[in-house]
């Protein structure tokens, strides 16, 4: 009898895959260092990945680069540019990693503005973090679904074209 092989996903990778076809646009998934707090909004749901930070990561961005009705627009903490390799070792290495994976289209703010966004979200709509065992402050990636077949632009015709017809 042949052996069974163990999935090569591991659980959250398969809730991942599970939610995305639910998550749309005002969805977040954040990638988040291990000090990342549970928060206590209905809406969060956090799971503890047990694993690296920049494998999670690229597991996340592959994932919803994958999927045709969703896009994200990233943000990373501000703070982060600012963390020196004294006061934490490996940061250097991280920053250079998180720039090789997103490139430049990650958004810089200060952490409290982007939790400030999580939170207004987390009335609404669902929230998944992915706690990984990253111990580098200000590391975490903060992943805000938007439509993946709907552009700002388009959306921004239709309501000039909405907006004209109302004046005629």
């Amino acid at each position: 009898m042949a052996e069974l092989k163990k999935s090569a996903i591991s659980e959250w990778e398969s809730h991942l895959h599970a939610l995305l076809p639910v998550f749309g646009h005002r969805n977040w998934i954040v990638v988040a260092d291990s000090a990342y707090p549970a928060q206590s909004k209905p809406g969060i749901e956090t799971i503890a990945v047990g694993g690296g930070q920049i494998e999670t990561l690229k597991k996340v961005h592959d994932a919803i680069a994958a999927c045709k009705h969703v896009r994200a627009n990233v943000y990373v903490d501000r703070e982060l540019t600012f963390v020196s390799e004294k006061d934490a070792p490996g940061v250097r290495s991280y920053r250079r990693k998180l720039k090789a994976l997103q490139g430049e289209s990650a958004t810089e703010l200060a952490h409290e503005e982007i939790i400030a966004r999580l939170d207004q979200s987390a009335e609404v709509f669902r929230i998944l973090i992915l706690k990984t065992e990253m111990t580098i402050p200000y590391t975490s990636v903060f992943f805000e679904l938007d439509c993946g077949y709907w552009t700002a632009a388009a959306e921004k015709r239709l309501r000039q074209a909405i907006e004209a017809s109302n004046h005629k």
